[in-house]
């Protein structure tokens, strides 16, 4: 601010040659001033024009300065207001105490040099607008711990709520006989694990996304098929609650999309997600996409609890939650959303949110620049490889010996040969003897890492053409760079679905030829 006068100022002093020189000098710096000659008047502007400074004359008419100094430093609403005493009368040393002892911030003896005022008048206002910097900060800060402490209670109601029927299915499982009852708690078990890894996988994504660490993998791809899979995702959720789904496309033929679509079926999972658990059973959900004169829209609408007025504003902030109840029967962290607008704005489009009101429903609407539709590609796609069976050799290096019998239990179902070891000296000499196709690696090992062992097996000639795939809690992508440069084919993060599990063993080279990367993320 010493560089550019700016601010609005009161010039109240009651003798009017002295307040137009200060007037004329303040302006003439490009200040906005405005006058008062007596201290009611002043009191007035200062309510209802809240001035920066206020440049107060000792001496007034109908008022002492330095009372309405002090009504103005007592008053909540105007003490950050900055107070610049001036007089031609009180002049020694005493004068200049009793006023800043009233609160002002400086004293100026008149006739004053036009250098002196505007410095004093710049100085002044530095110390304000530090003053108000210091005070936003510390406001931030404060709404900062505020939503730290809400997010680590809900996460901790989130964590418990799983946790519970996984336990009770637990019991069940070693107590009852019957399989119709086994049956129905082997799949509750499914159902929460998997609710528990979307929670950590959304925390560890959103992080990605805000430090820019997610690159999207760009390709023409069929709307429907994007469509298609956003739906195959929130179909089973929907269809537990009975919800009623409408897809109306009126978008021209099926046309081409250059999108990652992944993300992009993400993105349109997440709203889905959103609308299925904010909306009663048996409620509406209505997915629509259209062409505009500059954009594909896609939409999804809902005629479940609506968004609250002074929600919405916020409502793709991280961690934003509409319900405080102490029920909170729909759960989650207030993620999705802010995934979703941090996707959608790296493919260069909005997302934008609408509701009539708390029980009016709501409407999320994603604008794509039209930019992003393409024409076909030419030449053959890529086709999926075909899914092997074969029987593998697999060396598990698991500390964790309930995590390790799991999956040992979970490979021998699929037919693989296992052989199970608990650290990294176990595992380089079961490596040499076992001669493993497959290892399954943890990175936190006792003994050597993870990384380590990785690199002394690649030396190793019979496991030179072995796929080495990482099974970690740590799932970043510097984890995941690092895991590679150690020679890692892959990067799995607990918890795995066994699906990846499978996905990627058929991966493994057999016979001759290199070892190859392969997309596990």
């Amino acid at each position: 601010m010493s560089g550019v006068a700016s601010g609005l100022i009161l010039n109240v002093d009651d003798t009017e040659s002295n307040r137009y020189v200060k007037t004329r000098i303040l302006r003439r710096a490009g200040f906005e001033v405005i006058e008062a000659s007596l201290g009611a008047e002043a009191l007035e502007l200062i309510a209802s024009r809240h001035p920066d400074l206020v440049l107060l004359d000792v001496k007034l008419p109908d008022a002492n300065g330095r009372e309405i100094c002090a009504r103005i430093k007592s008053d909540p609403s105007t003490a950050t207001i900055a107070v610049l005493q001036t007089s031609a009368m009180h002049v020694d040393m005493r004068d200049r105490v009793a006023s800043l002892d009233a609160g002002a911030d400086g004293y100026l003896v008149e006739p004053m040099e036009p250098e002196e005022l505007l410095a004093n008048v710049r100085a002044l206002l530095r110390l304000r607008h530090a003053e108000q910097e210091r005070t936003r900060a510390l406001e931030a800060l404060q709404e900062a711990d505020r939503r730290k402490d809400e997010f680590l209670a809900m996460l901790a109601h989130e964590l418990r709520n799983p946790l519970a029927p996984i336990r009770n299915a637990v019991e069940i499982l070693r107590m009852s006989g019957d399989r119709a009852v086994r049956d129905r708690a082997r799949d509750l078990v499914g159902r929460q694990v998997e609710h528990l890894a979307r929670l950590v996988d959304d925390l560890l994504e959103v992080s990605r996304i805000t430090r820019g660490k997610v690159e999207l993998q760009r390709h023409p791809v069929r709307l429907s098929s994007v469509v298609r899979s956003a739906l195959d995702v929130g179909r089973p959720h929907m269809e537990a609650q009975r919800h009623l789904v409408e897809v109306v496309n009126d978008v021209p033929g099926d046309p081409w999309i250059d999108v990652d679509p992944v993300r992009m079926s993400q993105v349109l999972g997440n709203l889905l997600h959103n609308a299925a658990k904010f909306t009663p059973a048996g409620g509406r959900i209505r997915l629509s996409m259209a062409l505009t004169a500059d954009a594909l829209q896609i939409a999804v609408d809902d005629n479940g609890m609506g968004i609250p007025a002074d929600v919405l504003p916020g409502i793709f902030e991280l961690f934003a939650q509409g319900d405080r109840s102490l029920d909170r029967s729909q759960g989650g962290l207030g993620i999705g959303l802010s995934l979703v607008r941090g996707l959608v704005e790296m493919h260069g489009g909005t997302v934008s949110a609408s509701s009539a009101g708390g029980g009016q429903g709501s409407r999320f609407t994603v604008r794509m620049p039209r930019s992003i539709l393409v024409e076909a590609p030419v030449g053959p796609q890529p086709a999926s490889l075909p899914e092997e069976r074969r029987a593998r050799r697999v060396l598990l290096v698991e500390d964790n010996v309930d995590a390790a019998e799991a999956m040992l239990l979970l490979l021998r179902e699929f037919g693989h040969q296992v052989h199970v070891v608990h650290d990294g000296h176990e595992a380089l000499e079961a490596a040499r003897q076992f001669e493993p196709e497959v290892v399954l690696l943890d990175i936190g090992l006792p003994g050597i890492d993870g990384y380590e062992i990785a690199r002394r097996m690649r030396a190793m000639p019979p496991l030179a053409q072995a796929l080495i795939v990482a099974v970690s809690g740590y799932g970043q992508e510097k984890d995941r760079q690092r895991s590679a440069a150690a020679g890692f084919d892959a990067h799995l993060v607990k918890p795995v679905d066994p699906r990846a599990f499978v996905a990627v063993i058929s991966g493994a080279p057999s016979g001759t030829g290199s070892a190859r990367r392969v997309d596990a993320s």
